[in-house]
């Protein structure tokens, strides 16, 4: 897995490149909480090059989401694969977080 963060009016963007299992998800739990105790509170993931989620992916989008909720923050999420987008909406986490097609249209809402 391979991480980048870009930031971008006034969203930090972690876009997401390869499978989100294992070593990968600790990297971006790592990620996430830092960027939190510095104070982001717009996070947009990046999925378009996420060729894989695994429940402890989907647990690091959670732990953001219910950081950020506490502090009135926002995460969306854009690119996702059909077949991730699967994943979002049987477990129900298309409900939690905004899906967005692109980065742009998230960019746009945040």
């Amino acid at each position: 897995m391979a991480l980048n963060q870009i930031d971008q009016d006034g969203v930090v963007i972690l876009a997401v490149d390869g499978n989100l299992d294992g070593e990968g998800t600790q990297a971006l739990e790592e990620k996430v909480l830092a960027l939190l105790e510095a104070g982001t509170s717009k996070l947009l993931f990046d999925f378009s090059s996420l060729d894989y989620i695994n429940s402890s992916g989907l647990r690091v989008l959670v732990l953001a989401y219910q950081r950020l909720k506490k502090n009135a923050g926002t995460v969306a999420i854009c690119g996702v694969k059909d077949y991730i987008q699967e994943v979002f909406e049987v477990s129900g986490y298309d409900k939690i977080f905004p899906l967005y097609a692109a980065r742009g249209d998230a960019l746009g809402a945040m």
